[in-house]
């Protein structure tokens, strides 16, 4: 059996009431994801890819490229890897997690079909094996269903249990299925404020949503592999590092506007970190545990 926990980036309401005599203003309380003392991920930590059904090659290396621009420290700022860098904040003494890019496995032939439960990407999640401080990540095809795809997640971590233990997570491609619910701010969102969608940094929509949504399971991964490490909430129901930041891009965010970002003058494709091979990505903020705020880039 696996503990998983929930992954999606949903548009928040804003709602505010007014008096006809006065304005009322309530301060903020500071955003607290507290430390459950187990362990966290350190050191090096590989990620193995298992891609289900049909990628291009530009997808995949999209994936690659992000990955290796976490731990690489070359790029101009803001990058990637300055945005990584928070996690180490979350490590109660030794090295922060770097990310190294380790076995990748091709399943275009749909084994388990299109139509996959939990206990497929469990599965399938294995074949990534067992290593120590490992993360086995599975990503689906855009035609690929799974329980709970676009009704109340866009990916998800947890780790199964015993001697065979081993951290895993899966993040699909919401291209035809639900662009606006899990690839958000580059297309339409399904309710809430309707703002124009941005240009996809990689001229992808459903992969650079993908991205952001790997972005936020494997910061979780990290900082919460077992379930007992930062997060709010019930522990079934988890707000963690980036999760806990709904929404927000840049300064300035509020629901339905991302917030301020850079724009690439020749494409118009709005980003916020720079990454390896001249990539460009659009990051979630993360929690920082130094400042109880939700960090951006810019």
């Amino acid at each position: 059996m696996a503990a998983k926990f929930v992954h999606c980036f949903l548009l928040l309401i804003l709602c505010a009431s007014f008096s006809t005599s006065m304005a009322v203003l309530v301060q903020e309380q500071p955003l607290v994801l507290k430390y459950h003392n187990g362990v966290l991920l350190k050191g090096t930590v590989t990620v193995n890819l298992i891609w289900y059904g049909t990628f291009t090659p530009t997808q995949r290396s999209v994936i690659v490229d992000f990955l290796e621009s976490l731990s690489s420290g070359k790029e101009a700022s803001p990058s990637a890897g300055s945005w990584w860098r928070t996690t180490e904040k979350y490590q109660s003494g030794g090295a922060g997690p770097r990310v190294v890019v380790g076995r990748q496995f091709m399943d275009e032939n749909y084994s388990f079909g299109k139509s996959l439960k939990n206990s497929n990407i469990v599965y399938l999640a294995a074949r990534g094996g067992h290593g120590i401080g490992a993360v086995n990540v599975v990503l689906t095809a855009k035609d690929v269903t799974v329980d709970g795809f676009c009704m109340n997640r866009c990916g998800t971590h947890g780790s199964t249990r015993g001697a065979a233990r081993f951290a895993y997570a899966w993040v699909g491609n919401s291209e035809t299925q639900c662009p606006g619910y899990c690839a958000w701010p580059f297309h339409q969102p399904i309710y809430g404020p309707q703002t124009p969608p941005l240009v996809a940094p990689n001229g992808d929509v459903g992969v650079d949503g993908m991205v952001i949504n790997l972005a936020a399971v494997l910061a979780g991964t990290v900082t919460n592999p077992y379930n007992n490490g930062y997060f709010q909430g019930p522990p079934t129901a988890p707000l963690e590092a980036v999760t806990a930041c709904p929404g927000v891009f840049g300064t300035g965010a509020y629901p339905g506007y991302a917030g301020n970002l850079l724009v690439d003058k020749t494409t118009g494709a709005s980003y916020n970190a720079n990454g390896v091979n001249g990539r460009r990505f659009l990051l979630p903020a993360m929690w920082d545990p130094e400042t109880s705020q939700c960090a951006t880039l810019v």
